[in-house]
């Protein structure tokens, strides 16, 4: 099945390359940078790790796992409420109950700009309107993703703690943070306020010692040559075009490569 989250750097249109296949496992299935969760959902498998630093995320996740037909229910009722005011209200408003709070990740995630999330300095969803007014979507099967996420375990941290979990059959699929525009004009520096250097070797250590256990490794990174260094031991990457669809407008988006390892 589809995401139904929109997530930067979501991997929804790595699932069409022909370069793309996961390898057989017969062990959990573990993504420590979760995000929209293409992967997940297009695999299904049977049981899983799931984690992501962003702790709403996950609550959402949760949500739909154990409410799903509270989380629908109160996003239709978003739906009929939606307009400009009424996104600025709700951007700012709080609630207690896990359904609305989840409910209202994704009313704002699918009226914002572009499906960006950013927060402020004070931990606030900061993002403006965009142009989208479906916030009820044709494909939404909340059901079957509560299905599917029942077989998850659900976690919110570090990717490291996660991977360390990794053992012998298990796959494990990383897509860490990273932007592509500045591929070849100082990434290091451009990545460092969401993913830093120290990250990349930490998550480079985390992948050959779960490879050392047995596990097998799936990552995307960035296609930049101190990326192709770093992982120069435990493999060589394959290079995958893809479409650029952040930028603000169609005639700004072009297309870009990134790296997929399996080790």
């Amino acid at each position: 099945m589809k995401p139904f989250i929109k997530w930067a750097g979501g991997k929804r249109w790595l699932l069409n390359d022909p370069s793309f296949r996961l390898p057989r496992f017969s062990g959990r299935y573990i993504e420590p940078f979760l995000g929209g969760g293409a992967i997940f959902f297009a695999l299904g498998p049977s049981q899983a790790i799931l984690s992501d630093v962003n702790e709403r995320l996950i609550a959402t996740y949760r949500s739909i796992r154990d409410e799903w037909q509270l989380v629908q229910a109160s996003l239709a009722e978003f739906q009929m409420k939606h307009s400009k005011e009424f996104y600025y209200a709700e951007r700012a408003r709080q609630y207690a109950a896990p359904h609305l709070r989840a409910a209202q990740f994704l009313y704002l995630n699918r009226t914002c700009f572009n499906g960006l999330y950013r927060e402020n300095l004070k931990g606030q969803f900061n993002v403006p309107i965009g142009t989208k007014t479906q916030v009820t979507l044709p494909d939404d099967d909340f059901e079957k993703a509560s299905q599917l996420l029942a077989r998850a375990d659900l976690r919110s941290g570090d990717f490291e703690a996660v991977v360390a979990e990794a053992r012998k059959d298990d796959l494990v699929f990383l897509d860490p943070p990273y932007t592509t525009a500045h591929n070849c004009n100082g990434f290091v520096k451009y990545n460092q306020k969401i993913f830093t250097w120290d990250d990349q070797k930490r998550l480079m250590a985390a992948i050959g010692n779960a490879k050392q256990r047995g596990a097998k490794v799936v990552l995307t990174n960035a296609d930049h040559a101190s990326i192709h260094d770093l992982y120069l031991k435990l493999g060589e990457p394959t290079v995958v075009a893809r479409p650029s669809v952040i930028a603000g407008s169609a005639s700004s988006r072009r297309s870009t490569t990134e790296a997929l390892f399996i080790f």
